[in-house]
């Protein structure tokens, strides 16, 4: 995790990407969102989605996978270099959280982060807010999830 002060508006990172398979659809689905379309093939292409798709909390979920191991490896790589990451903030939330698109067993969703708004607290000392636009983008290019997320970033102590 990087210090508030080096973070920039409009700063893209790309968080990595996942094929979706149909096997981990229906694992994903029956645990977590057991709808006849996420779970059962045939009953899949009978509905409006035509084929088995993932339920939009599996895509969410997976961007979070890869958003956490993207703000580890940065870690890990500030401590490589001798250098103290800064402390992981909490999120207030998110907002705007759109499934813009079925993702289809056999689709590869690359994500990403696109850093919106930096802005000072007043009401927490020590720590400024991050917002970004999430976003998960299939292999045609179409966008299939998106949502904006905020978090609070460390400051750097003043000396």
């Amino acid at each position: 995790m990087r210090f508030f002060e080096d973070m920039r508006v409009g700063e893209r990172t790309e968080l990595g990407q996942h094929t979706f398979s149909a096997d981990e659809i229906k694992a994903f689905a029956r645990r977590f969102d057991p709808q006849r379309f996420h779970v059962d093939e045939e009953a899949a292409a009978r509905s409006h989605f035509g084929a088995l798709c993932a339920s939009g909390w599996h895509t969410t979920a997976m961007f979070m996978r890869f958003f956490v191991a993207a703000e580890r490896e940065e870690a890990d790589k500030l401590l490589a270099r001798g250098e103290t990451p800064a402390k992981a903030g909490p999120s207030p939330g998110i907002r705007d959280l759109r499934w813009l698109k079925p993702v289809y067993a056999g689709d590869t969703i690359s994500f990403a982060r696109e850093v919106t708004e930096l802005r000072e607290t007043t009401r927490r000392p020590g720590w400024g807010l991050m917002v970004a636009r999430n976003t998960g983008t299939n292999q045609r290019g179409e966008l299939v999830l998106s949502f904006m997320g905020a978090k609070f970033a460390e400051r750097r102590k003043e000396t």
